[in-house]
């Protein structure tokens, strides 16, 4: 009979299994404090770099150790089989024996080590998936446009998370399995282009913007400045000095202005995903009565109302683009000339340069490449002599106008800036006339004015029509259109037509 032979426990661990589990968590500890240590004392920073390190790396740590064990579980119970092996059911620890002693706490201090690791990086990958770089870089080609939208808007230093998920467990749950989704489609490359909006499940914004933007603080009137250029060879300057009335806080002294909206329960119905065509708007009164305004004329039928969603008027539904606005081109070198970033001195350079920027074009290499050429050959034609004595003002100008067509443009995603409409004002878009268009009625008579003063007032007004020295009250028309200024909206003229960003015909209608 064969003696009875005793195995040590550290011997479970000496086979290749869980000697490659052992490495591979070593290794991938390692690579995490070497990544961190990257990230935080020389501000090496890259989104995939930290997926890899947050997320991939300390799996890799989890399925070494897993490797590890099963490892020693399979040398175990391959022993076992043998009558010869004495094996106990538990191991033996005997703190006496000083071999055992030191790999106890070796292995306890790798333990320790590794959970720390674990628990380091299980907390940057939580805050990781709560900053912009993880909402915007990681999915880059369907996030590209609103994330470069976001970086120029006045929201550019707030979170993602801040406004699309807010404070609360139900709400982070919420958005963590919506995220779910989303990553699969970005995965499988099944998301739309470009992504729909307005987004139908996002969260009121009671809940997110008024943290910052309570209603009790929109009590006084605010001046603005409106800084136009015409389009013709002197790139006029055009101004518009106004009161805008952003009033409307219930009991303030001026609750007539445009934040009237939050200061009462208002409530409409929209036909279409866009929320353009507005048949029904309903106040709630001080009594607690309701006051149902209806389009009189298109009307709609109660049937088809009951089909659409009832919505409670908040901010989103006039400042629906507030950190990811897109600006057409006109209004963009119209910001850029007040900004001294383009030369007026430029004959027709408005022009020429929105022109160049509505072409359709296929990608943006494409687009930055024609801009270019465009720009130099119209001067090299029509003014020769500026290509040398305004050289430095041309150069400029291309890479303004191909800054703008990269702000606004965006073919991958079948983006152009008119894809996601704003409905703050009225110039290209609806905006305020999709209730104010005095075509809405309730059962007493009563119509949701159009008057233009109920929201602003011109305070003065300077451009080519207008004789200096003049003293405007109501807006002049650039081009005397006669009364159809107080007939027509202006996104009547001023709305784009489709424009086809992936290289196909169409063109937009001239601003």
């Amino acid at each position: 009979m064969e003696p009875v032979k005793k195995v040590s426990a550290e011997k479970y661990y000496m086979n290749i299994i869980s000697l490659l589990g052992m490495l591979l968590s070593a290794i991938s500890a390692l690579v995490i404090v070497l990544f961190i240590a990257l990230q935080e004392f020389m501000g090496l920073g890259n989104p995939y770099l930290e997926i890899i390190t947050l997320f991939l790396l300390p799996g890799g740590i989890v399925f070494g150790g897993v490797l590890t064990y099963f490892g020693a579980w399979r040398v175990r119970n391959s022993h076992r089989k043998n009558p010869n092996v004495d094996i106990p059911p538990l191991p033996r620890l005997d703190f006496n024996d000083p071999k055992k002693l030191r790999l106890t706490v070796f292995f306890a201090m790798v333990t320790v080590v590794f959970f720390a690791v674990i628990g380091v990086t299980t907390i940057k990958g939580f805050e990781f998936t709560e900053s912009t770089t993880f909402c915007g870089e990681v999915c880059h080609v369907p996030m590209e446009p609103e994330h470069t939208a976001w970086l120029a808007s006045p929201h550019a230093r707030v979170r993602c998370v801040e406004c699309h998920v807010g404070s609360g467990l139900n709400y982070y749950v919420k958005a963590k399995i919506n995220g779910t989704r989303q990553l699969y489609s970005v995965l499988t490359g099944t998301f739309p282009t470009p992504i729909p909006t307005p987004v139908h499940n996002l969260r009121s914004a009671r809940g997110t913007c008024e943290h910052c933007h309570w209603p009790e603080k929109f009590v006084a009137a605010r001046y603005k400045v409106f800084s136009h250029n015409a389009p013709n060879e002197q790139n006029t300057r055009r101004e518009v000095q106004m009161l805008i009335k952003i009033g409307g806080t219930p009991g303030a002294p001026n609750t007539s202005g445009i934040h009237w909206h939050i200061g009462k329960e208002v409530s409409y119905i929209a036909t279409d995903e866009k929320r353009f065509n507005i048949p029904s708007i309903t106040v709630k009164k001080a009594d607690g009565t309701f006051d149902t305004y209806l389009n009189t004329e298109k009307p709609v039928s109660k049937e088809e109302l009951a089909k659409h969603e009832t919505r409670i008027m908040d901010c989103i539904d006039c400042h629906n683009r507030p950190a990811h606005g897109y600006n057409p081109p006109s209004q963009e070198m119209d910001h850029r000339f007040a900004a001294n970033k383009l030369d007026p001195s430029l004959p027709y350079l408005k022009k020429v340069g929105v022109e160049l920027v509505e072409k359709p074009y296929k990608t943006t290499e494409e687009a930055s490449a024609a801009i270019a050429k465009g720009i130099q050959d119209y001067y090299a034609k029509n003014y020769p002599a500026l290509v040398t004595s305004k050289a430095a003002s041309i150069k400029q100008a291309i890479e303004q106008i191909q800054e703008i067509y990269s702000r606004n443009y965006f073919p991958k995603m079948k983006v152009a800036w008119h894809a996601y409409p704003t409905h703050i004002g009225h110039f290209y878009f609806p905006g305020c006339f999709r209730c104010h268009d005095g075509k809405h009625k309730n059962a007493a008579g009563k119509v949701i004015s159009k008057d233009c003063n109920l929201c602003h007032a011109v305070i003065s007004q300077t451009q080519e029509n207008i004789p200096a020295g003049t003293q405007v009250k109501q807006f002049v028309h650039p081009v005397d259109i006669g009364d159809e200024i107080t007939k027509t909206n202006c996104s009547d003229c001023h709305s784009p037509s489709e424009i086809d960003v992936t290289g196909g015909a169409g063109v937009a209608k001239k601003h």
